[in-house]
């Protein structure tokens, strides 16, 4: 199969679905280690589950779905606003983005943006959305206010990961049939400079402090280091194969990265640029997101149909949550509901045979 703009084609089977949908079975993993419950902080992670065409809400304390929340056709990037009070999911087959209130988790709102979006990241200020459009080689810029596009920027071919920095100044956008990243000015929306890295790029992620860029490189299996200040690649890291999504501790001690290939997620020394352990998880993992106090880390698997929990202090996986069809994006958020809320039972599965484009 051609790796030309590295769009994973998967048949979503007929028989799948209906077994799934047979099965009816919670979407309830057991609960929680009773050291996770007193330490972790009170969170939701949202799962875009691609092929189920809603998100799947996960209680982080008990790891338990606690709601399923209708979206768009094949939904693929969800990302967090700084405030925790909205959820942006990209829906790829639509063409829009759902926004959701996460007091009630529901949608609030669908914006049209531009061909094929894949992934979404929110400026630091809140203020702004930034949506890569695969088939347009462009960059929808959303002002989440009026929830319009104030602006279409173009990139470069079929363009995937995208990553705001924290001071709010710069976005970084993954050009996966380019072999390069787009850096933009948010000022101006426009391109101010363009990178070089490997091979079918995919996903990035910038650190806290804003001075490093990590890009996962799908065909090389490594992640190239960009300095922020200088635009420029200083280090390359060789991980597992297909590396596909990339998250960074909020100490920016550690970058997590999924191996779609390899069914594992390297963990990434930042200091040293150096692999120092390798978690086995489901199959063919997705994305990643770390919680807000770098505890726990958590991984979509694609093929498996739920998300691994990992814990980072052991770099163990401590839990497995089932979710719905294909899950891809995901994004954690503070719990903003009065009381924690029981986990529900997934409702029959969607069935959906038909060929969908998976990063």
């Amino acid at each position: 199969m051609s790796r030309t703009h590295h769009w994973k084609t998967r048949i979503l089977t007929v028989a799948a679905a209906i077994a799934m949908a047979a099965g009816l079975a919670p979407s309830a993993a057991p609960p929680a280690t009773a050291d996770a419950d007193t330490a972790q902080a009170r969170e939701i992670a949202y799962v875009a589950d691609s092929s189920s065409d809603d998100v799947s809400a996960i209680d982080t304390r008990t790891n338990t779905v606690v709601a399923l929340i209708p979206v768009g056709d094949t939904p693929r990037g969800v990302a967090v606003g700084p405030d925790g009070t909205r959820v942006y999911v990209v829906n790829n087959g639509a063409n829009t983005v759902s926004v959701l209130d996460t007091a009630t988790n529901t949608v609030i709102d669908t914006i049209p943006v531009g061909d094929r979006p894949v992934q979404v990241a929110v400026g630091s200020d809140g203020t702004r959305a930034y949506v890569t459009n695969g088939d347009d080689d462009t960059v929808s810029v959303i002002d989440t206010i009026g929830r319009t596009v104030v602006a279409t920027v173009p990139v470069g071919s079929a363009p995937l990961g995208v990553a705001a920095t924290p001071g709010g100044t710069r976005v970084y956008v993954v050009n996966n049939g380019a072999n390069t990243v787009s850096v933009l000015d948010t000022a101006t929306n426009t391109v101010i400079d363009t990178i070089p890295v490997g091979s079918f790029p995919q996903g990035v992620a910038v650190n806290p402090e804003g001075t490093r860029v990590y890009v996962t490189d799908f065909g090389t299996n490594d992640v190239s280091v960009i300095d922020a200040a200088t635009n420029t690649v200083i280090d390359t890291i060789p991980v597992g194969n297909g590396p596909r999504g990339v998250a960074v501790n909020p100490e920016g001690t550690r970058a997590y990265v999924t191996d779609f290939e390899s069914n594992t997620v390297s963990v990434i020394d930042t200091t040293t640029n150096t692999v120092i352990d390798t978690v086995t998880v489901g199959v063919t993992p997705a994305e990643v997101a770390v919680n807000s106090d770098g505890s726990r880390a958590y991984v979509t698997n694609l093929d498996s149909g739920n998300v691994s929990v990992i814990d980072t202090t052991t770099d163990t996986v401590v839990g497995t949550v089932p979710v719905g069809n294909a899950p891809v994006g995901v994004a954690v958020a503070p719990i903003r509901t009065a009381s924690p809320q029981p986990p529900i039972a997934r409702r029959p599965a969607k069935v959906k045979a038909r060929v969908d484009n998976i990063m």
